[in-house]
């Protein structure tokens, strides 16, 4: 089946955009046949260019024959390995032919298996990168004075990205899970457990058993032991992933306690059997990843717990008494000399 007329523009359209040549809310000649017209770049283009393979698949307006559910059943079974062997491979263990892969493979927007395979290679290498490995990608090419701008202008974007695609539903079953746990365990990798510590301090103030396990040793995977149905487990983890954050989850979740993960968009491993996970954007305009949207979940979760848990006023306000007893802050100090 040939293309609509004016498709080959607008996918080299989405590709431009993608690239970061045409910015969204731009109106640009694109070429159509022999002629040109101006075409509006929203940022649905941007979008639909940007989906994992994963969540296509996952999307629940992709319409599939039962033999292409069994491709994506497959796929999704050892994602993303399973579409990395040949197309006979894949064809074989999901028990269909190979014209099946291919109108499977187009059906995802790709012009062949080969395409398709190409785009879960850049999934995996952008998993896997490393700052190292992004400083001259993302190196800022301008002066040295708009470097700053341009990285807080990232930003701003990374957030507001971050709130269009937040589900309130998430949040709140995700609320109820914490505050109705026996225990409540928090955990992070080498820069995430920061934001780890940032939610167990705001955690303690509205309920008990709440525990930071900090940076992950030999010795902290006993305390699993004591890890039940009855508990929770909040992870933070971004790419790279860190191994042990990953094993320790997994062994969490096998002793039966709900898993409620915060990663980035290409997941981490955890998500494959995390109860709830939540999805952040981390790419801003500098070589390292950014946390900022992972503080801001962090503190939309806070807002949630806090307009749930009303009751909690009283164990706040003895909370406050203790600190201001043992002069902990600057403001509402007790006198130490009552009685001069």
């Amino acid at each position: 089946m040939s293309e609509p007329p004016g498709a080959p523009a607008r996918n080299a359209l989405v590709r431009c955009v993608a690239a970061g040549l045409i910015r969204p809310g731009r109106r640009v000649l694109a070429a159509r046949g022999e002629t040109y017209q101006e075409t509006f770049v929203t940022a649905e283009h941007e979008a639909a260019e940007r989906l994992t393979i994963r969540e296509k698949l996952t999307a629940g307006s992709l319409s599939l024959t039962p033999a292409e559910a069994k491709i994506a059943q497959v796929l999704l079974s050892d994602y993303p390995l399973s579409g990395l062997g040949s197309q006979a491979n894949l064809a074989k263990r999901a028990h269909v032919s190979d014209p099946t892969v291919l109108r499977f493979a187009a059906k995802l927007g790709f012009t062949g298996f080969a395409a398709f395979q190409a785009s879960l290679l850049e999934e995996v290498e952008a998993r896997l990168r490393s700052p190292l490995m992004m400083v001259e990608a993302k190196l800022n090419k301008g002066s040295e004075q708009s470097i700053v701008k341009s990285y807080l202008e990232s930003v701003a974007e990374l957030t507001a990205s971050a709130a269009e695609s937040a589900v309130s539903s998430t949040y709140e079953r995700a609320v109820e899970l914490i505050m109705e746990a026996r225990h409540v365990g928090v955990l992070g990798g080498r820069f995430s457990r920061h934001v780890a510590g940032m939610l167990t301090g705001y955690l303690v103030q509205f309920r008990g058993g709440v525990s930071g396990l900090g940076a992950l040793s030999a010795e902290s995977f006993d305390l699993l032991i004591d890890f039940s149905r009855r508990d929770v487990l909040v992870v933070f983890d971004y790419r790279r992933y860190q191994a042990n954050v990953v094993e320790f989850a997994r062994q969490a979740s096998e002793r039966g306690v709900r898993v409620i993960l915060f990663t980035d968009g290409w997941l981490s491993p955890i998500a494959e059997f995390a109860d709830f996970t939540l999805t952040c954007p981390v790419e801003v305009d500098s070589p390292y990843d950014s946390l900022v949207g992972a503080v801001a979940q962090m503190e939309a979760l806070v807002a949630q717990v806090v307009a749930r848990e009303s009751g909690a006023m009283g164990r706040m306000e003895d909370l406050e008494r203790v600190r201001t007893r043992n002069r902990v802050s600057l403001t509402g100090r007790e006198d130490p000399n009552p009685d001069a």
